[in-house]
């Protein structure tokens, strides 16, 4: 049988010692759209554009710091506990989206503080309309990295990774990238249709529960991260992502405390 062989160079091009990358196009892509989304939705609320590049840098910085703390402590912690100044070294690789997810909570959590007149949970459920873009953008740039690949198949539409060998793999990664952008798709079902009548926490329910899940068994498709997984059951990204999804099925259910209670006036702000 014939596979598809992918066999591009991560780099775009390269000028001497510049050679921007799509992971990070992809990346950038994403963030720039979910600022348009947000942008959007800060305007008809009535808050400041201002406050949105303030949104906006917070959610870079926890989700990168978060993300490399994630991988650094949960997949290789007696390496970088031993060699505790390599965990800077962001571009040797290395990004767990379970620390990201985690960094971009508590990040929008320190802005909050900033923003008291901004209610967490209508914040947090419309970033999960640019959290799922995002994510959706970034595993496409796994792709081109040719990382986090899938175990050997002879499945019709595997691809066989040339950088990697000559093996046809699951392509895990555009099965997460489908995913997230499958939710991103139902959010904004949601919010154009029902954002005056959808219960807080619902969106943000949705996207913990749903990536997760999806992440959990497409796990099942893919190489171990690092080797102490290959006497496990369930891979630590697995073992990671229950209680994600268990978080978003008690979102969604409604069945949670909401700590921060939105002011009248902030409700009925939202429902401009």
């Amino acid at each position: 049988m014939e596979y598809f062989v992918w066999d591009i160079d991560p780099e775009i091009f390269k000028m001497g010692s510049f050679a921007p990358r799509y992971y990070g196009l992809l990346f950038a892509t994403g963030f720039l759209v979910g600022y348009q989304i947000m942008k959007n939705i800060f305007l008809k609320a009535g808050y400041k554009e201002e406050d949105l590049s303030s949104l906006l840098m917070h959610m870079m910085l926890g989700t990168i710091i978060g993300a490399r703390l994630g991988h650094c402590l949960f997949y290789e912690p007696a390496y970088y506990l031993s060699n505790p100044l390599e965990i800077l070294f962001i571009w040797k690789g290395g990004l767990a989206s379970h620390g990201g997810s985690l960094g971009i909570l508590v990040s929008s959590l320190l802005y909050k503080r900033k923003h008291p007149e901004q209610a967490y949970m209508w914040l947090a459920d419309r970033l999960a309309l640019g959290i799922a873009f995002t994510a959706g953008c970034i595993r496409l740039g796994n792709f081109f990295n040719s990382e986090i690949i899938g175990k050997a198949t002879d499945l019709p539409w595997a691809i066989v990774f040339a950088r990697i060998d000559q093996q046809p793999r699951h392509p895990s990664m555009l099965y997460e990238s489908a995913s997230y952008f499958a939710i991103f798709a139902i959010l904004m079902l949601i919010y154009n249709r029902k954002k005056e009548e959808v219960r807080e926490g619902l969106m943000l329910g949705i996207l913990i529960a749903g990536a997760f899940a999806a992440r959990f068994f497409i796990e099942f498709t893919k190489e171990n991260q690092v080797a102490f997984e290959s006497d496990m059951f369930l891979n630590m990204g697995q073992l990671l992502s229950i209680p994600f999804v268990l978080s978003g099925l008690l979102l969604i259910s409604g069945k949670y405390k909401n700590i921060i209670k939105v002011p009248d006036s902030v409700k009925q702000k939202n429902k401009r």
